[in-house]
């Protein structure tokens, strides 16, 4: 039990570090902005080795998601069907290259709800999945009871087309 409250501690420490300077060094107007990576820090510092954290996924989906939100606010607008069907292309392109990643599932409701224009891609998503990326890095090289991050460089997430239907 105590290696596993150690861990805990060690993933919560990291975590704070991790977001805290994604926040100071993007200086997001808006905490909204990074709200999808409260969750890649989850991923990235907790569950080091599942697919959806590796790095294809990671920065994949990020930056596929909200470049798909900010295109669809800056051809159509902020209506509640931009929404939905910026929402229903994201899951099917992440799906379909295979960089599912699930806390930037949320990015393009929160690009269009920002009315986000390109730089925010760059600015404050890239440099912010970099930042938590580079401190999850480093941190899992000096962790307690953690492996190595990343486990995989290429792993494709989900790592089947079958999407846990049926067997391949």
């Amino acid at each position: 039990m105590k290696v596993y409250s150690l861990r805990l501690l060690w993933v919560l420490f990291g975590s704070f570090i991790a977001i805290g300077l994604a926040l100071l060094i993007t200086k997001a107007n808006s905490p909204l902005l990074l709200a999808s990576l409260g969750g890649t820090t989850l991923f990235l510092f907790a569950l080091t080795g599942a697919p959806a954290a590796q790095p294809r996924a990671v920065f994949g989906a990020h930056l596929i998601s909200s470049l798909i939100g900010i295109l669809a606010y800056q051809l159509f607008g902020d209506a509640f069907w931009v929404y939905v069907l910026a929402l229903i292309i994201t899951i099917a392109i992440l799906l379909l290259t295979r960089c599912v990643h699930p806390p930037a599932g949320a990015n393009p409701l929160i690009m269009i709800q920002a009315h986000a224009s390109f730089i925010h891609l760059g600015v404050t998503v890239m440099a912010g999945v970099s930042i938590i990326f580079l401190t999850a890095m480093i941190w899992s090289r000096l962790g307690i009871g953690s492996k190595k991050y990343p486990v995989s460089w290429t792993q494709p997430s989900p790592p089947t087309h079958n999407w846990g239907i049926w067997d391949d």
